[in-house]
């Protein structure tokens, strides 16, 4: 936070030598104007950059690299003024990611070399995990702008909705097969991906090692409203750097999760193990929040820091 107030606090130190009127000596209006559009990023990754650099600290990095897919603040955002002091504003946010991984592991179905096979490599076979992920996000609002300079304030609300999913599927090259067959395959280390070895009881009480052949999580269901106040600085013609604060109340939906598993045991009365198909659903979920930090991404952080480009 420090460092962004440091670039804050050099960017519009940068500014001061310019006169406080409202066009350029181009000619170019500083301010929005009826129809125009804006479409704002998150200031901070750019700001602790620019911090970075006037502090001399190590970890500053190259600007062209400080925003990434994983900050699950990332919306974007856009507005369009109907009036210079009215503006309609909405963000999106369409995330879809895929992962697979492979790993090859020994064949424990076969037969045990009588002799070293070097150079040449032991049976293998491959293993994979496959994950997937989903967040479609959406917020639409309405925004009032108060100030003649180029330090405008503005306040307004907005309501916003997001849907968001996961799921897992591994295949493995080694089957799972009953005691009885010729070589016995169970669940072993082997098939650890992380997070998908887990545990049992069989139908005698017996404690059993289980693999998830699929996983998904139960859709969630954010809703979102709130109020928002906050001002920004018209650097150069028709882009601003600005803060907003935001209150209002949060609900979020989790359905039922669901997991499928395998592992071998015995059933109740049976001497011989079989294999078997173990299916789980998980809770329902339900929160709501009336705070300053809602219960749901929607609007990124509480608050924050924005850069706004005009057109």
């Amino acid at each position: 936070m420090k460092k962004s107030i440091l670039a804050v606090a050099v960017v519009l130190g940068a500014t001061t030598t310019f006169a406080q009127d409202l066009t350029s000596r181009k000619g170019e209006n500083y301010l929005p104007e009826a129809g125009d559009w804006a479409i704002g990023i998150d200031a901070v990754p750019l700001l602790n950059y620019v911090g970075n650099f006037f502090g001399k600290a190590g970890d500053n990095m190259h600007a062209g690299n400080i925003w990434t897919p994983s900050n699950p603040n990332l919306v974007i955002t856009g507005k369009y003024f109907a009036e210079e002091d009215l503006a309609f504003r909405g963000g999106i946010r369409l995330g879809f990611g895929s992962t697979k991984q492979s790993v090859m592991v020994a064949d424990r179905q076969a037969a045990a070399p009588t002799t070293n096979p070097w150079p040449e490599n032991a049976a293998e076979v491959e293993n994979t995990a496959k994950m997937g992920a989903t967040n479609v996000g959406l917020t639409v609002g309405i925004e009032k702008r108060k100030g003649n300079t180029r330090l405008q304030g503005f306040y307004g609300a907005e309501l916003g909705f997001m849907i968001s999913s996961t799921s897992a599927k591994y295949t493995y090259g080694n089957a799972l097969t009953a005691s009885t067959a010729a070589v016995p395959v169970v669940v072993t280390a082997d098939d650890n991906f992380g997070t998908n070895l887990g545990t049992a009881t069989d139908g005698q009480g017996n404690a059993v090692d289980t693999r998830i052949l699929e996983s998904k999580s139960g859709v969630g269901f954010s809703l979102g409203l709130r109020a928002f106040i906050g001002a920004e600085y018209f650097i150069i013609p028709k882009l601003s750097i600005g803060g907003e604060f935001g209150w209002g109340l949060g609900l979020t939906l989790s359905g039922k999760s669901s997991t499928t598993a395998e592992t071998v045991g015995l059933r109740d009365g049976a001497t011989d193990a079989t294999v078997e198909t173990l299916s789980a659903e998980g809770n329902k979920t339900t929160s709501f929040g009336l705070d300053n930090s809602i219960v749901n991404p929607l609007f990124g952080p509480v608050g924050r820091l924005n850069l706004t480009f005009h057109f």
